[in-house]
């Protein structure tokens, strides 16, 4: 077969990329939502350490409760609670939807940067709440 009798693709459009499209706001709540799922497996983690230091006894508690003290722990702690409120809040945004409401555009809209908010609003005022009774 020579050239002349090849098949020719015609030219066609390249894919949207992130210099040409925007992302929606339901795109990054869901990207966030897996995100924080997964962060959520490895936070549960220190959840298991402080119990089963709880378990032990006295010594290994306030180790451990020593080291959930420094500033690093304190900010993978906070993370982690964002996470846990962004999650739960998305979890509650997919059962409102599983009803077969809340798809209309707007309503997409404001459950999901209301969920963002509000998670934000939520740790804000769990480590405030903290703070206050001395947990910190």
């Amino acid at each position: 077969m020579d050239a002349s009798t090849e098949r020719v693709r015609p030219e066609r459009p390249l894919s949207p990329h992130l210099q040409i499209y925007s992302p929606l706001i339901n795109m990054v709540t869901s990207i966030l939502h897996r995100i924080t799922g997964a962060a959520l497996y490895v936070g549960s983690l220190l959840l298991v350490v402080w119990l089963l230091a709880a378990a032990t006894g006295p010594d290994v508690y306030d180790y451990v409760a020593a080291l959930f003290a420094t500033w690093p722990a304190k900010l993978i702690l906070l993370g982690y609670t964002w996470a846990l409120m962004l999650h739960l809040l998305g979890g509650l945004r997919h059962l409102i939807w599983d009803t077969g409401a809340g798809y209309e555009l707007k309503t997409t809209d404001i459950l999901c940067w209301g969920s963002l908010a509000l998670s934000f609003a939520l740790t804000a005022l769990i480590w405030i709440g903290v703070a206050a009774s001395g947990g910190l």
